[in-house]
């Protein structure tokens, strides 16, 4: 994998170079018409170098021109790869492999997702800006507080009760 290796990642940007070059300039295949060349991998032993590839293709022919330039691309594997050696100086040229890059078409659906989203996020905005409660402001009940402090819910008087009904200890008895 290209990254851990500078040499393969040096490597890997030359291929690139040369093979888009010679795309363009070497070799004259209207098949090959839009064919850009997005990213080269070389692995760590320099023997494979996956090339990926993407075609602007007119609407609705796609699928025909990626596999007609596939099959192209295929055909001048042999004469790429000795471009390649010849102006790369290697001893030993790596194998060329090429692999359509998904990645362009993925990222066009993502953003399409993320459009979207951003579009019912602004229509959510507006609704919210005009909401009003269903009922009160804040809907839970607070226990009020007396004016010695004390929550409104048990009474002192309560406490006192239940302590000489069950004959507990009042804490005031204890000091």
């Amino acid at each position: 994998m290209a990254g851990t290796n500078p040499r393969a990642v040096r490597i890997a940007g030359l291929i690139k170079r040369v093979v888009a070059q010679s795309l363009e300039a070497e070799l004259h295949d209207p098949r090959l018409f839009g064919v850009t060349i997005t990213d080269v991998r070389v692995t760590n032993d320099m023997q494979i170098a996956r090339i990926f590839w993407t075609q602007l293709g007119d609407e609705g022919k796609e699928k025909g021109q990626r596999r007609r330039a596939s099959q192209a691309l295929n055909q001048a594997k042999g004469r790429l790869r000795s471009l390649v050696g010849r102006k790369a100086g290697l001893r030993l040229t790596p194998v060329l492999e090429f692999k359509y890059d998904e990645v362009p078409g993925e990222a066009t659906e993502i953003e399409d997702i993320l459009t979207a989203a951003r579009k019912r996020d602004e229509e959510l905005a507006k609704v919210r800006a005009t909401a009003q409660y269903a009922g009160d402001a804040d809907p839970y009940k607070h226990p009020e507080q007396d004016a010695d402090g004390d929550i409104d819910d048990v009474d002192d008087t309560d406490i006192e009760e239940y302590d000489d009904d069950y004959d507990v200890e009042s804490d005031d008895s204890k000091a």
